[in-house]
C-alpha cells in the first residue's frame, strides 16, 4: 500500500527517527480526529476508510447518475479526459474572482445531486460523517460571502497526470477564511478491479517546477527520488491525504469504472472544518 524511497535510511532525525516513516498510508475502519490531523500535519501520507459509503449507497448513487448530464474539465487542457458533475475552482483559476457561470453551475450541480442517494443528497451523508469526527459542524467555504460548490462528482478512468492543489497558492483570495491545511476527500463510488490506483507524492510545489510543466500537470520525473504512497481503494472506501502534495492517479487495468464524490476541506484559524471542490 506504501512505498518509500531508499533515502530513508540516509535521512534520520536529532531523535535518531528515520524521517521518511512519517508518510505512511494507513487502512482503518474508523476516521477518526487524529487522523485528519496528522495528514494535515504532514506526517501521514494518507488514510484509506474502508466503507464509507457502504456497497448499496455507491450502488444506488451509480444508477442514478444514469440519468445525469456529466459535463468535464476543459478538454483543450486536460487530457486524457475527466468527466464531472459540478464546477471546480479550478475551471475558474487566472479570474480575478468566482464568475457568473460558477454560481450558476453551482446551483444546478447541486440540484442534480440532491436526489441521487435514494432521494437525498450523498454530499449530506458524508458531511453528517465528518461533523461526527470533527465534533464540530462542517459548512461550506464561502467566497465574498456566498457558499462555494462542494460534492464534485468525478470519473477518472484514463488517469490524471501529476498536480498539486492548493486553493490559496492557486486563487489567491477566492476563500473568505484562509484555511492553514487542505485535506483531498474522495469517496470511491466505483471502482476497476485492478487499477485506478492513487499515488502521493511527499513533495510540494516549488517554483522551479514550472520548467518541468506537462499541460495542467508536471512531468513526473521530478518525484522520481520522492517517498511516496500508492492507495488502492475499493467501492465505499473514503481516502484522504494532502493535495498540496504531488499526486496522481494510474490509469484503470481492468474494464470497469472509476468515479467518486470528491471535494477538499480547510481548518480554518478557529478550528472550523469547511469545504469546497
Amino acid at each position: 500500500m506504501s512505498a518509500v524511497s531508499a533515502l530513508q535510511d540516509q535521512n534520520v532525525a536529532s531523535t535518531a527517527t528515520p524521517v521518511y516513516t512519517l508518510f505512511d498510508a494507513i487502512q482503518t475502519n474508523t476516521l477518526d480526529r487524529d487522523i485528519l490531523a496528522r495528514i494535515g500535519a504532514g506526517t501521514l501520507g494518507a488514510a484509506r476508510v474502508r466503507d464509507f459509503f457502504t456497497r448499496a449507497q455507491c450502488e444506488e448513487i451509480m444508477q442514478s447518475l444514469e440519468t445525469c448530464d456529466m459535463g468535464s474539465y476543459d478538454e483543450q487542457l486536460v487530457q486524457p479526459r475527466i468527466a464531472k458533475l459540478g464546477p471546480a475552482t479550478y475551471d475558474f483559476y487566472g479570474n480575478p474572482e468566482l464568475p457568473p457561470a460558477y454560481w450558476e453551475h453551482t446551483e444546478q450541480s447541486d440540484k442534480s445531486r440532491s436526489g441521487l442517494l435514494f432521494g437525498t443528497d450523498p454530499l449530506d451523508e458524508a458531511t453528517a460523517k465528518l461533523e461526527k469526527v470533527w465534533g464540530r459542524p462542517v459548512t461550506r467555504a464561502t467566497s465574498q460571502g456566498r457558499p462555494m460548490f462542494a460534492g464534485m462528482i468525478r470519473e477518472i478512468n484514463s488517469s490524471a497526470k501529476m498536480h498539486f492543489d492548493e486553493v490559496v497558492r492557486e486563487f489567491p483570495g477566492v476563500v473568505d477564511e484562509t484555511p492553514l491545511f487542505q485535506i483531498a476527500f474522495n469517496c470511491h463510488l466505483a471502482m476497476p478491479e485492478t487499477g485506478g490506483e492513487a499515488l502521493v507524492y511527499r513533495r510540494k510545489w516549488q517554483p522551479s517546477d514550472e520548467r518541468h510543466r506537462d499541460g495542467y500537470g508536471y512531468a513526473e520525473s521530478i518525484v522520481a527520488d520522492e517517498p511516496y504512497v500508492s492507495v488502492q481503494a475499493g467501492v465505499g472506501d473514503a481516502v484522504f491525504f494532502d493535495p498540496r502534495n504531488y499526486h496522481l492517479v494510474r490509469p484503470n487495468v481492468s474494464g470497469g469504472r472509476r468515479v467518486t464524490l470528491s471535494f477538499f476541506m480547510g481548518v480554518t484559524a478557529d478550528g472550523s472544518l469547511i469545504t469546497w471542490s
